[in-house]
């Protein structure tokens, strides 16, 4: 076995335990520190599938902004315990359920997806900036101008908004 597969078992263990400890939390900012866990594990595999862009992305995206995004919202909301025991019961059945699926899924996901088969060259370069770059400047240029032009459209819209209301 290479250090590259033990690597990626350890971060994939990682990730899945920090999930399934992130769901089963009744503290809901312990949840969000084992989800932040979650996000760093997934970006070290997206490291080994050679995905640099997306690695950064999931980083700078999900766990810096969205996590604070989160913490925010878990501050700002007054949580109290749920005392209804049916209630209760019916959420650990379903999540029980849920996560028997899940498990499921990822032991076909690994069935299939670890046959000694390599990732070829092509697949590797898919996932680098370089590689997204040309793609998104090149063949989807139409449409990054778009986006573009529809979130200044849009900020110009807030502004405007914001500016009638002020006033």
């Amino acid at each position: 076995m290479n250090i590259e597969t033990i690597i990626f078992f350890v971060f994939g263990i990682t990730a899945v335990v920090s999930a399934l400890l992130m769901v089963t939390r009744k503290n809901p900012v312990i949840s969000a520190i084992f989800l932040i866990l979650n996000f760093f594990t997934v970006a070290v595999i997206y490291l080994l599938l050679k995905a640099q862009f997306i690695a950064i992305i999931q980083v700078l995206v999900y766990m810096g902004a969205i996590m604070v995004l989160f913490l925010f919202v878990i501050m700002l909301l007054n949580l109290k315990e749920n005392k209804n025991p049916t209630e209760y019961s019916f959420k650990k059945i379903t999540a029980i359920l849920i996560s028997i699926l899940l498990a499921l899924l990822l032991g076909t996901s690994f069935y299939l997806g670890f046959q000694g088969k390599q990732m070829s060259e092509a697949a590797e370069k898919i996932g680098t900036a370089e590689s997204l770059g040309r793609t998104l400047f090149t063949t989807y240029s139409f449409h990054v101008l778009a986006a573009g032009m529809l979130l200044l459209a849009a900020i110009v819209g807030a502004v405007m908004i914001a500016k009638k209301k002020f006033n």
